[in-house]
């Protein structure tokens, strides 16, 4: 078995034919492993845009790609592909988070009318994989490239990232330091219809506390300085899709902000807790008589 590690640059452009904008790919990048996980070949190809003119200029600056190599190098999307495809064979396809497929069925849609990609066998999401082996559990944010190379004592430098060789070769060494056989089965995915539901369903929060979805049972807080179980001292409101209500811990005396929300994924509603601190009303009166002093 062989493991195709593939990272893509891609650009932000109108499309007049859809009237919409669209990521247009300028940038493939990939590395193969073979069954030992050793690197065994490269592929890096750009690619000329066919619906932009120019580029975005924040992707010009990360990428250090300009228009005039994307002309000069005279691929289109679709013969860039079809190299693509002979280097992936019938390997398992491997990328950091899941942007990089959808956005290459974005293009295979757009350019070639097909909605899957059939020539991808399986897959595997490394970002979910690296959180897992690391034990990382922030559901408020997903690790970084560069943050999991760091954790792992891997070095490399910051003005060489966002080009789509180097990205795929720093996933590589980052999959190779955390490789476990039983943990990537788990990960590891058929590319059949259940894939492409669950790769293109559009998480959602939950927002309206009738929703049978809404777990009552988990709208609860524990101080995060005692762990004990915290008392609602409000009603629970809404605001930016998150359910808020006051806090008190009455061991610490502690008040604070309890924030929820449930987020509606493909196999689960996932349940993000965040406490804020309150504002101190003494510190409102303090202040007070001096804002008025200076408004005098």
């Amino acid at each position: 078995m062989s493991y195709i590690v593939l990272d893509l640059e891609f650009n932000g452009a109108y499309s007049k034919r859809q009237h919409r904008f669209f990521n247009e790919i300028i940038e493939f990048g990939a590395v193969k492993l073979d069954d030992n996980l050793r690197m065994v070949d490269t592929f890096s190809e750009l690619v000329t845009p066919q619906i932009s003119k120019k580029l975005n200029s924040h992707v010009s600056k990360l990428t250090h790609i300009n228009m005039t190599e994307l002309k000069e190098c005279n691929r289109t999307f679709t013969h860039v592909l079809s190299k693509f495809k002979k280097f992936l064979g019938d390997g398992v396809l491997l990328s950091w988070g899941t942007s990089d497929v959808l956005v290459l069925m974005e293009n295979c849609r757009y350019f070639d009318g097909v909605d899957t990609l059939p020539f991808l066998k399986a897959y595997c999401n490394l970002q979910s994989y690296c959180e897992a082996a690391l034990d990382y559990h922030d559901r408020s944010r997903q690790m970084g490239l560069s943050a999991c190379a760091e954790l792992l004592g891997i070095g490399f430098e910051d003005d060489t990232l966002h080009r789509a060789l180097t990205d795929a070769e720093l996933t590589s060494l980052c999959f190779q330091k955390l490789y476990d056989p039983a943990l990537f089965e788990r990960y590891l995915d058929v590319c059949d219809e259940t894939f492409y539901r669950r790769i293109t369903f559009k998480n959602y929060n939950i927002y309206d506390i009738r929703d049978p979805q809404v777990n009552k049972k988990e709208m609860f807080f524990l101080c995060d300085r005692c762990s004990r179980k915290a008392r609602r001292r409000s009603k629970w409101r809404v605001k930016n899709k998150t359910f808020r209500a006051k806090f008190r811990c009455s061991r610490c005396k502690r008040e604070f902000e309890g924030r929820i929300t449930f987020k509606k994924t493909f196999d689960e509603v996932k349940v993000i807790k965040r406490i804020a601190e309150l504002p101190d009303p003494k510190k409102k009166e303090t202040e007070s008589p001096q804002n008025s002093d200076k408004e005098n």
